[in-house]
């Protein structure tokens, strides 16, 4: 029979005897080929064929991960690499400066303490100082348990004013014995420790403000009643005790080179100069006894205010200096046993260690990033 007539249809498939003209059915893309034994070889052929340089880094790669014992998650990489550094030592590679262990707050405490002891000593013996007043004789412009700061270096800058509220040692001048010496930087360093914890003895410390300056005729009174220096009539209202009058003592005396003639505000029960006419000196002080000048009250807090030079004081007509012989003295005898010399007692030790502990701070600081700073230049480098 001829094709024509078995029915084949165009595009139907051939039959099973026709296997000529059949073409194979290709494989599923997603699946993996499995090769025989002759297929495989040339993969293997072909793939070493199409190998270049990447490709042998790969294997190379693949080759020292599989003699290091590396698995496929990299943990036994990283515990051969854990292995090899503990083999020369356990000290890895640094990656940087060795980060530098900080001392300790109380490895520097002491060094703190010791700066600030030192700093508040000085500032005590040679700066500035606290003093408490115990008496009335300075009211109102000091009063009972004021504390004032007394400034010691601002007669290195200047000299003595009239009107100065001076703190000085009453030793040899108003009080039986020698006139205190000069002393020394180290000498004073020496008490001012010793008198910050209470030793040594720190003299007969008083309180006054200075009418009269070396060579200054002061007197009193004029037909008002008032205090003059040099002929020019002091007024007083702003400074004085309320309803006290400028003195009730008569004198008239040029002040000695060298001395003073100090007043308290209180005039009426304050001892002064008035009161040690007849004391060497003639009621006046040297200067040298000195301590310095009170210049702010900062305690309590309700005081607290500057302690400036009254207006009096600055008229241009005083600094006429007295000339001739001294006048005679004419002070009236009066009796002192109720008068007050306005004796000060040094503050605690609070105010000048709390401004050393406040000087410290910055001082250790410098001190420290100095030595860290010395420390790693001579540190050799690696």
């Amino acid at each position: 029979m001829s094709g024509a007539g078995r029915g084949v249809t165009p595009g139907a498939e051939p039959e099973a005897g026709s296997g000529a003209s059949a073409t194979p059915p290709l494989p599923d893309q997603g699946q993996p080929v499995s090769a025989d034994d002759g297929s495989g070889a040339s993969g293997s052929a072909r793939g070493e064929e199409g190998k270049g340089p990447a490709g042998q880094g790969k294997a190379d790669g693949e080759a020292s991960a599989s003699a290091a014992g590396a698995s496929p998650d990299g943990e036994a990489g990283s515990a051969s690499s854990e292995q090899a550094g503990s083999g020369t030592g356990g000290r890895r590679p640094a990656a940087g400066r060795r980060p530098r262990k900080k001392r300790s707050f109380w490895r520097e405490f002491p060094i703190l303490v010791v700066v600030a002891l030192l700093l508040a000593v000085i500032i005590k013996t040679y700066a500035i100082q606290a003093f408490f007043i115990p008496s009335g004789s300075m009211e109102n412009t000091l009063e009972i348990n004021d504390r004032v700061l007394v400034n010691k270096l601002v007669y290195d800058v200047r000299g003595i004013h009239r009107g100065d509220i001076v703190v000085f040692n009453g030793d040899g001048s108003w009080d039986p014995g020698p006139l205190p010496a000069n002393r020394n930087f180290a000498e004073k360093f020496v008490d001012g420790f010793a008198s910050m914890f209470g030793f040594g003895h720190p003299g007969d410390i008083l309180i006054k403000r200075v009418i009269g300056l070396p060579g200054d005729d002061v007197a009193c009174c004029d037909a008002q009643g008032r205090v003059t220096v040099n002929g020019v009539p002091l007024t007083e209202q702003s400074y004085l005790y309320p309803g006290d009058a400028p003195s009730e003592i008569r004198f008239n005396i040029v002040v000695p080179p060298g001395r003073l003639w100090v007043m308290g505000d209180h005039r009426l029960i304050s001892d002064d100069s008035r009161d040690h006419l007849g004391d060497p000196g003639g009621g006046t002080v040297p200067e040298n006894a000195v301590i310095g000048r009170a210049f702010v009250i900062i305690w309590p807090p309700s005081r607290w205010r500057f302690l400036p030079i009254p207006s009096t004081f600055e008229q241009p007509k005083l600094n006429a200096s007295a000339s001739g012989t001294p006048p005679a003295q004419d002070a009236a005898a009066q009796d002192t046993a109720g008068l007050l010399s306005a004796r000060l007692e040094p503050s605690s030790p609070a105010l000048p260690l709390a401004l050393g502990f406040v000087a410290a701070v910055p001082v250790t600081w410098l001190q420290r990033r100095a030595r860290l700073r010395f420390a790693r230049r001579r540190r050799p480098r690696q």
